[in-house]
């Protein structure tokens, strides 16, 4: 059996789209030591892809962080499979606010140095001391105390969409840049109060315990992120203190957690807070659009980029030719490469 996946992407997402199959959207992490993974990489690949699940996992010596999407009738069969693995059992699984079965379209299972790339390299950390679990109810009440610091530990191009009220959401690309900007910002605060929250609850994980390692005395973090609290507050009809759409890393790119629409589109200005990535491929930039922008520039986020994706294919890997490997899909602008172009704001125009 194949341990890997060599269709081409491009026809997988189009089986994706095309199929009527129903699928089920489920993200779940755990830190628990793996001795041999690539072994263990094999093994989950092998049963995961039997099973016709689709998505992608990272797996490394501290544990596994997954985003994937299952057929709903192998749900059961999933967790049987699952529960063969002495530590998952007792997994929780995040299952999807809004899912349309649409989130993935091919299997890739990753061997990585960490699951969730934090920069980290303090010998005498320990991961495993980590802050207070919060239910939704008791976050609901903790958020309330107006002496605890509410902190978005995601990214900007996620809390951008969507947050808690009150909550302080760095200015930054990414989860290892965030964590010194945190701990040098609060360190004439370590008596306060600090909750934590991410979308499923794994950088808030790592990030709870690096808090304590840093002396901060009452760190708590909300358990199961975004996705457990917004399934919480359904089911125990609680309020709702989180305003927007929660980001997520599929196809999907978000889903809906309040009515309210608190972005602004990147192009003309106006209310939106639907992420695209644009269409030239050698650009590949990440941005909101309204509909009426994304009609009026084609899916790109400048005209030149609506220029270069205007030309015939062979132009346009001719002029990639020999730039270096884009990696500013969540820069939204910010990346100095020279293919990447800001996108067209209302003063451009």
């Amino acid at each position: 059996m194949k341990l890997y996946n060599d269709t081409d992407s491009s026809i997988l997402k189009k089986q994706m789209m095309e199929s009527a199959q129903e699928r089920t959207t489920i993200s779940f992490y755990i830190y628990h030591n793996i001795a041999n993974t690539r072994l263990f990489r094999d093994h989950l690949y092998s049963h995961y892809n039997l099973l016709g699940v689709r998505g992608r996992v990272y797996i490394a010596s501290e544990g596994v962080n997954a985003q994937i999407s299952v057929p709903t009738e192998n749900l059961e069969s999933f967790q049987e499979m699952n529960n063969e693995i002495n530590f998952f059992v007792g997994l929780r699984l995040n299952i999807a606010i809004e899912d349309d079965g649409k989130s993935f379209f091919k299997l890739k299972i990753l061997v990585r140095d960490k699951i969730v790339a934090d920069g980290i390299d303090d010998p005498m950390f320990n991961p495993s001391n980590t802050g207070t679990y919060l239910k939704a109810k008791q976050f609901n009440q903790l958020i309330e105390n107006d002496d605890a610091v509410l902190i978005d530990m995601r990214n900007h191009y996620e809390s951008e969409i969507g947050h808690f009220k009150k909550a302080w959401t760095p200015d930054v690309d990414t989860f290892r840049e965030s964590l010194p900007v945190i701990v040098n910002t609060l360190t004439g605060q370590k008596d306060k109060p600090i909750i934590m929250y991410c979308t499923g609850g794994i950088r808030c994980e790592k990030a709870s315990a690096y808090m304590k390692h840093k002396g901060f005395k009452d760190v708590y973090h909300l358990e199961g992120g975004i996705i457990e609290y917004a399934r919480q507050i359904d089911q125990q009809k609680l309020e709702n203190k989180f305003i927007g759409k929660n980001f997520v890393f599929d196809e999907r790119l978000s889903e809906k957690i309040s009515s309210q629409v608190i972005a602004h589109c990147h192009q003309c200005g106006h209310p939106s807070d639907t992420h695209t990535n644009c269409a030239n491929e050698a650009c590949h930039l990440l941005f909101i659009q309204c509909d009426e922008c994304k009609a009026k520039y084609e899916n790109c986020c400048s005209t030149a980029c609506q220029k270069t994706n205007a030309l015939p294919l062979e132009e346009q890997r001719a002029l990639r030719k020999g730039m270096p490997s884009k990696n500013n899909i969540f820069k939204k602008g910010r990346s100095n490469l020279p293919f990447a172009n800001k996108p067209i704001s209302a003063k451009d125009k």
